[in-house]
């Protein structure tokens, strides 16, 4: 290093971004003692929420109390800034539940810092990153746009839609992070110099209105649960609702505007090459693709309780300025409706993750982790999922311990670190229950139950959160021996019995808390699928305890197909469970690697 410059900084990790990935990472990495630098490009983006103002959902709602049960720090916030919760698919069983809470926009972003600046081994900085740096093939530390040059031991990427990142409306387009942020011009020809393969993928988010122009009294209140469920193991009180939704539906007139306008929609003419999702379409996709549709709905949430601007859920668009006014204009309620953020779709670099492992550690670069959106997913809960498993095996890594992994039956966030890593991804990843093949076992009621002994042995759960979960346990089992000493369980099966109502015909059963008696009966009165599911772990256990050498040669591995040598290859999977599950790798393929195992033996 020429001795003429400044010594640099030295850190033991550094994570790059500090959305709802980066966070999770950082503060996981700071909570198990690794002195962190937390860089991003504004200090006023740290957990921004640039689309929806919402935590949770249909399978998101699961990966946040994941993150929770293993010590992250999403549930705990969202639950101090809710202004709105609600239970979804209440009327389907209870592996489909899920909760969805509309948070404080801003509140969410302070109370967010505020955990990353409580920690005094956590640093954030602003900063835009332009070189991941290596010595000797490992990490290093990186390099600022403005010449700082940063040394650590690891670092973890979580760039988020920031690199190289464009924003687009109708014919107008410049590089810009969401929401007016900057772009990250540098990082991405930093990762493609590391062996990366980069893909563009784009997302995009409705308008935003002035509350002073919407006529609530012309749609439909969307109340939310009394009382609310917490998203957080460690809340002790319920959320409170502090404000409605609203519902309205498009219309005919809506929609005659956006086909006579499709010639100047991006999407269409080629203004957009990013790929998007096809589970969050646009509603000029909406309009084209499900033309028999009359109306779609269209949902009002607030961004905040001090905020005049609300989100219009259904109505994400990237269509010229005049159109979006006038198809807003033509939904009920929102005659009058003032524009104050015009809806964009925005196109980002994101990386291959299948050149990461089930920790998200790059297999080609000891030290560097991956997590979030760059990894090829979308939305909040995703992010912070990857990020905490990122900052959990960043922190191992520096301690020169094993690697923290999940399996697909052991959590939400193992079966997405297993998709990723093992599948790839074509277009934006979201996470849904139907994912999770063994989701009767990973509900969001037992992610404590799942995870947090897990997590407080490698030194991120607290010893209160896992003392909790240890009460929880106990209690649960203490009352399911004793309706099995009084041969009540039966009893609990029948339709519409409770714990609480047996209780009270027989007042010597234990007095347990609300969330063991709903393990109690859960287990009681799904015991049947439970042990099915359970059989059915056992036997795909027998793939994924056949592991593969890490230096296995597939391209002379006689038998194998070309396209299942070559995708082996790229991927590396270690073990047969995870060989599988990649796309154009066959059932003939893994016969062949079985025998294969057996030869190498000597079985």
């Amino acid at each position: 290093m020429d001795s003429s410059r400044p010594s640099p900084d030295a850190y033991d990790a550094v994570v790059i971004g500090a959305g709802h990935a980066g966070c999770e990472a950082a503060l996981a990495l700071a909570r198990m003692g690794q002195r962190t630098l937390l860089l991003t490009l504004s200090l006023d983006a740290v957990a921004h929420m640039p689309c929806n103002p919402a935590i949770g959902g249909t399978g998101k709602g699961h990966l946040v109390r994941e993150v929770d049960a293993l010590g992250g720090e999403m549930g705990l916030a969202c639950d101090a800034v809710s202004i709105q919760s609600r239970m979804l698919n209440r009327s389907k069983g209870p592996a489909a539940r899920s909760l969805r809470a509309q948070a404080d926009k801003r509140a969410y972003h302070d109370r967010m810092l505020a955990a990353v600046m409580s920690l005094k081994n956590l640093t954030p900085r602003q900063a835009e990153v332009s070189r991941i740096l290596t010595a000797n093939g490992r990490v290093s530390g990186v390099s600022t746009a403005t010449g700082g040059i940063i040394e650590a031991r690891a670092v973890v990427v979580a760039a988020g839609v920031y690199l190289d990142s464009r924003v687009i409306i109708g014919e107008y387009s410049r590089r810009s992070g969401p929401q007016g942020f900057m772009s990250a011009l540098a990082l991405s020809g930093s990762l493609r110099d590391l062996g990366f393969g980069l893909r563009r993928f784009k997302t995009g988010t409705p308008a935003r209105l002035d509350a002073r122009t919407i006529h609530f009294d012309r749609m439909e209140p969307q109340y939310g649960d009394e009382p609310p469920t917490p998203f957080s193991f460690m809340s002790d009180a319920p959320p409170a609702n502090r404000a409605h939704c609203y519902l309205t539906w498009t219309n005919e007139r809506v929609h005659a505007l956006i086909r006579a306008n499709l010639h100047r929609a991006p999407m269409f003419t080629g203004g957009i090459n990013g790929v998007g999702a096809r589970y969050c379409p646009s509603i000029e996709d909406k309009v084209t693709r499900f033309a028999d549709k009359t109306r779609h709905q269209v949902f009002l949430e607030p961004e905040g309780l001090n905020s005049p601007e609300w989100y219009v859920q259904g109505v994400s668009t990237s269509l010229p300025e005049d159109v979006q006014t006038g198809l807003i204009r033509a939904i009920p309620g929102l005659e009058d409706a003032s524009l104050l953020r015009l809806a964009y779709a925005i196109e980002y670099d994101c990386v291959d993750p299948t050149a990461l492992d089930a920790g998200f550690a790059a297999r080609a670069v000891p030290g560097l982790y991956l997590a979030g959106q760059v990894n090829g997913t979308s939305g909040y809960e995703e992010a912070a999922a990857q990020g905490i498993l990122a900052g959990i095996n960043a922190a191992l890594f520096l301690r020169g311990d094993p690697p923290f992994c999940v399996g697909r039956d052991e959590g939400y966030i193992g079966v997405l670190a297993d998709d990723l890593t093992v599948k790839g991804v074509d277009e934006p990843y979201r996470m849904m229950t139907s994912r999770a093949e063994y989701r009767l076992l990973l509900r969001q009621d037992n992610a404590d139950l799942r995870l947090t002994e897990r997590s407080a042995a490698i030194g991120l759960a607290s010893r209160e959160r896992l003392d909790r979960a240890l009460t929880k346990r106990a209690q649960t089992r203490d009352a399911l021996d004793a309706l099995d000493s009084r041969r009540m369980a039966d009893t609990l099966k029948r339709p519409g019995e409770t714990y609480a109502s047996l209780r009270e015909r027989c007042p010597s059963l234990p007095d347990i808390p609300p969330d063991a008696a709903e393990q109690v009966e859960l287990t009681i009165k799904l015991a049947g699928y439970l042990d099915k599911q359970r059989r059915t772990v056992e036997r795909a256990q027998a793939y994924e305890r056949r592991e593969l050498p890490v230096d296995m040669d597939y391209a002379s591995t006689p038998g194998l197909r070309v396209e299942a040598r070559q995708k082996l290859d790229r991927v590396r999977p270690s073990t047969l469970g995870q060989a599988s599950r990649i796309p154009g790798v066959s059932p003939a393929d893994i016969a062949v690697l079985t025998t294969r195992l057996g030869r190498l033996k000597g079985v």
